[in-house]
């Protein structure tokens, strides 16, 4: 007999298509309601309680199997992985775990097929028309920007092919060669080699727990800080989520610099913490904020299509530097990331997959904690800082070990006054013991740092 029985768990599935049967299964995990090491009910059982073929649930299961969040045995059924199992027996060594570039775990995301395939289907495919951004998927954003009873009304958009794009294109259209940029540190990983490209100054703006430092801000703008760039979800922070009582402290700050232009920047998308009508800048100071809006880590890199938001000039600044202005993305991504924006099932499978990333993050923190590591990761973040004596040299023997982590150097304008390593945690094994192993490895590399040998 199953420990959840057909009849219970088909309460619980309203899906009946494979994929959303298992991201609903999915859910039941994540909230609680199904336990590692439970059985759940024969293919045949639950086909039969909740109408559809044997085949929809042994694809469903099939699913779940490569989440490793299911296992069949022979005579044993198929019961729900123990959370301390997943990442366990499939892992081979940390050099196939993504510890530097924060990519997601592409187990976690949701299918694109259906949006693909009814994105085929639209009327204007192949239209020798440029839109830069299509009419579903801006009322899409203007529904996930706004309020619900009042829909984000006045700004322009424009569809690019990542958020890197987007931010290099904002950054450029905000800033002329020479200029200086305020940057909230640590900066996003990688942006800063964007300023440096475009020959532009960089000043840093650090956060507490709440966001920026307003001061540090007032003190870049009296420098001659042209543009400022913040995150306020704090996707990568050591700290903090933009705070209500910190947005209004930094408006009042941009607000004695009326020139100065702001980019906002949303690298999560939809996984960023779930903070309805979360504090931003660009609600309070809508006329001279950017908004750059990734959909790569929710939604895979082949989705190839983030959002830039805002008001209509620097939106027309801003396309004026791709390709002259007359490139576009492409209407099949666009549709299917409408598609995806709208989609329960879509939506359910972020959620489900940011309460993954949360818990990884939790229990990365514990370990290292545990190990006497100074260690830090914001509420919301998908990095995780570690204090060290000397990163480089730290970085450099845990390389030699196969784990592959970035320095504080790389993110960090003004000078730290000791050594940092970047973590992601999005691809970390949900393993308490694999987590106390990869804490010990940097515990090793800060005290012992690369021992020379002479030959």
């Amino acid at each position: 007999m199953a420990d959840i029985e057909a009849e219970t768990l088909a309460r619980h599935l309203s899906e009946r298509s494979p994929n959303g049967i298992a991201e609903q299964v999915r859910e039941l995990i994540s909230a609680g309601t199904l336990s590692g090491g439970m059985r759940l009910p024969t293919v045949r059982d639950l086909a039969t309680e909740i109408g559809v073929s044997v085949g929809t649930i042994a694809q469903a299961w099939s699913l779940l199997r490569e989440s490793n969040l299911v296992e069949t045995r022979r005579r044993g059924g198929t019961r729900i992985v123990e959370p301390g199992d997943v990442g366990g027996p499939n892992f081979r060594s940390w050099s196939g775990v993504d510890l530097l570039h924060c990519s997601p775990d592409q187990r976690l995301l949701p299918s694109l097929e259906e949006g693909l395939v009814r994105s085929l289907k639209q009327p204007q495919l192949h239209s020798w028309s440029r839109e830069h951004i299509l009419p579903e998927l801006q009322r899409a954003m203007e529904k996930k920007l706004g309020h619900p009873a009042e829909p984000a009304r006045g700004r322009s958009f424009a569809a690019v092919s990542s958020a890197t794009e987007g931010l290099w294109l904002a950054t450029r259209s905000v800033a002329g060669s020479g200029a200086l940029i305020a940057v909230e540190e640590p900066a996003s990983p990688g942006y800063l080699s964007v300023p440096k490209s475009l020959g532009l100054g960089t000043i840093g703006v650090p956060v507490d727990e709440h966001g920026p430092v307003p001061e540090a801000l007032q003190r870049a703008l009296d420098a001659g800080a042209v543009a400022f760039l913040h995150s306020p979800g704090g996707a990568f922070s050591p700290r903090h989520v933009l705070s209500s009582e910190r947005a209004q402290e930094l408006a009042q700050v941009l607000e004695s610099s009326p020139e100065t232009l702001i980019i906002e920047e949303d690298p999560l998308g939809p996984l960023a913490e779930e903070t309805p009508f979360a504090p931003s800048l660009d609600a309070l100071l809508p006329e001279r904020t950017l908004r750059v809006i990734g959909f790569e880590r929710a939604y895979g890199m082949d989705l190839r299509t983030a959002v830039v938001a805002g008001p209509k000039h620097l939106i027309t600044a801003a396309i004026a530097e791709r390709s002259g202005g007359v490139s576009s993305n492409s209407r099949i991504l666009q549709n299917t990331l409408a598609f995806l924006l709208r989609d329960p099932a879509a939506a359910r499978r972020v959620n489900s997959a940011r309460t993954r990333y949360a818990n990884r993050r939790r229990l990365a923190l514990e370990a290292f904690t545990s190990a006497g590591l100074s260690a830090q990761a914001g509420p919301g973040s998908w990095a995780i800082w570690v204090q060290v004596p000397d990163e480089r040299a730290a970085a450099l023997t845990l390389s030699a070990q196969g784990v592959i982590t970035d320095v504080g150097t790389s993110s960090f304008i003004t000078e730290q006054p000791t050594g940092l390593l970047r973590l992601s945690i999005a691809q970390l094994p949900e393993d308490m013991e694999l987590l106390d192993g990869l804490a010990q490895l940097v515990l090793h590399a800060t005290e012992d740092g690369l021992n020379s040998t002479f030959v």
